[in-house]
């Protein structure tokens, strides 16, 4: 089945594909010092680094590898991004820094962890997490994501060594927020 393009609407949001004319969005969402210290995103993002990420995306939607969806609350304007690597489970999510407050992140992981659960079938889908990013952990928290068991894996990333600890989420984990 063919779901090109891709749009999940639950939530107050309405999450889609990135196109073209995102780029101009993108460099605003992720040229930003926390999301540049935070994820493997190109430092600075500039026009180049958005068309490179454009066609990331494309890519790997064509290989079925992963799922970039744009987060709006219109269908329009991004104010920041939801991902899921398909083959892992793991979801990630940036909120644009002059969006935040507005439990976009909460709202976008919740409809992404719907998708993977109830769609693709997967019995589990799991966050990584640094210990000290609170605002991260309370997202999982309030969607019914858990601290797994699982060793934390340590991350070389832009000179930064860092643990990232697993949060998963499974078909029978309660409701919340």
């Amino acid at each position: 089945m063919d779901t090109h393009p891709l749009q999940l609407t639950a939530h107050g949001l309405v999450l889609r594909e990135w196109t073209s004319a995102d780029l101009a969005a993108m460099q605003k969402l992720f040229d930003d010092p926390d999301v540049a210290y935070r994820t493997p995103l190109e430092s600075p993002f500039g026009q180049a680094a958005a068309q490179r990420y454009l066609h990331s995306t494309e890519r790997a939607r064509r290989n079925n590898d992963r799922i970039h969806l744009a987060i709006t609350t219109d269908g329009h304007q991004a104010l920041g991004e939801v991902l899921l690597n398909r083959a892992t489970g793991s979801i990630g999510y940036i909120v644009g820094a002059a969006h935040r407050g507005q439990r976009l992140a909460v709202r976008a992981l919740r409809t992404m962890t719907e998708f993977a659960h109830t769609t693709l079938a997967l019995p589990t889908a799991i966050l990584e997490i640094e210990a000290d990013n609170q605002p991260s952990i309370a997202v999982a928290r309030s969607v019914g994501f858990y601290p797994s068991n699982s060793a934390p894996e340590t991350v070389t990333d832009k000179g930064r060594i860092y643990d990232l600890h697993t949060w998963e989420h499974t078909l029978t984990s309660p409701a919340r927020g």
